[in-house]
C-alpha cells in the first residue's frame, strides 16, 4: 500500500516538485548519491505502482471510502492514531518540545477515557491537536541523515532512517504490548486512510515525466518538511547558482 509517510504537506511538496520535473523532458540519469540502490529500486515501484497499488491498495481505499460511514471511519482511525500518542510523548521529550509532548499526553489522558479509547477526540476541543513524532524524526533533529533512499515492494517509498525510527517506534508502549490482529486491523486502517488522502495525487504521478523521480523527490522534500516542523531551511545548490550567475552574466554582454 503505497504511503508518503503519513503526512499533508505533501499536496504542496509534490505540486512543487511538479514544477520543478516539469522542466526536463527526459528521466534523470545523473546518479543520486540518496538512492545507491536505484535499479533494485526502480523495479521495486514499478511493481508498487502499476500493480499492487493499482489491483490492491486503490480499490480497497476506494471501497472503504465509499461503503464505510464517515462517521465510523473517522471513529476508528482516531483510535488507530490515539496508540501512537505515547510513543509522541516520548519524541517529543527527546527534542526538547515540551509543550508539545504535554499536549499529547493531555490527548491520550482525555482521549483514552472521555473520548473511549479514542474514538471521539474531544481533546481537539481544548486546542490540543495531533503532534505526531517519530523517532526517524528525532534521529534527523540531532543531524542523522536519511540514508539511502528504499521502496518497499508493495508498501512505497523509504528511507534507512525512516525505517529505524520505525523500528524503535512499535516498541513504545502500548504498541509493543498489542497483539498481532489488533495490530494488523490497526496498520490496515491507517493504511486505508493514508491511500484514500492520496487519491488527489495520483493524476500528478501518472502525468509525471519520471514518476520513480517525481516521488523519491517528493518523499525527501516531505522528511524535510517533518523534521523542520513545517520551516525547512532553503538549500542553495551551488553548481546552479554558478550557472544561473553565468547565465545572468552572458545576457547583460
Amino acid at each position: 500500500m503505497v504511503s508518503f509517510s503519513k503526512t499533508s504537506p505533501l499536496i504542496l511538496v509534490i505540486l512543487c516538485v511538479l514544477a520543478v520535473s516539469g522542466c526536463s523532458s527526459t528521466p534523470s540519469n545523473h546518479s543520486d548519491s540518496k538512492d545507491p540502490l536505484e535499479t533494485i529500486n526502480r523495479p521495486f515501484w514499478t511493481f508498487t505502482w502499476d500493480y499492487a497499488d493499482k489491483y490492491v491498495a486503490r480499490p480497497a481505499s476506494s471501497a472503504y471510502v465509499e461503503y464505510v460511514p464517515s462517521g465510523l471511519r473517522s471513529g476508528v482511525y482516531n483510535m488507530a492514531m490515539n496508540l501512537n500518542e505515547p510513543s509522541a510523548i516520548i519524541n517529543n521529550l527527546l527534542q526538547a518540545k515540551f509543550v508539545d509532548a504535554a499536549e499529547s499526553t493531555g490527548r491520550f489522558l482525555l482521549n483514552s477515557t472521555i473520548g473511549l479509547l479514542g474514538f471521539f477526540d474531544p481533546a481537539s476541543d481544548f486546542g490540543w491537536g495531533r503532534k505526531q513524532e517519530e523517532f526517524g524524526e528525532v534521529l534527523g533533529t540531532y543531524g542523522v541523515g536519511d540514508g539511502p533512499y528504499i521502496v518497499i515492494p508493495g508498501l512505497g517509498p523509504s528511507s534507512v532512517r525512516e525505517e529505524v525510527g520505525d523500528y524503535v517506534d512499535k516498541y513504545y508502549w502500548p504498541l509493543a504490548v498489542l497483539d498481532f490482529w489488533p495490530n494488523v486491523v490497526r496498520v490496515a486502517v491507517v493504511g486505508l486512510e493514508q491511500r484514500a488522502s492520496l487519491s488527489q495525487q495520483e493524476k500528478l504521478i501518472d502525468e509525471s515525466i519520471d514518476s520513480y523521480e517525481f516521488v523519491k523527490n517528493a518523499y525527501f522534500q516531505n522528511m524535510n518538511f517533518k523534521v523542520h516542523d513545517g520551516n525547512p531551511p532553503v538549500e542553495v545548490n551551488a553548481e546552479d547558482e554558478a550557472a544561473l550567475e553565468a547565465f545572468l552574466d552572458e545576457i547583460d554582454e
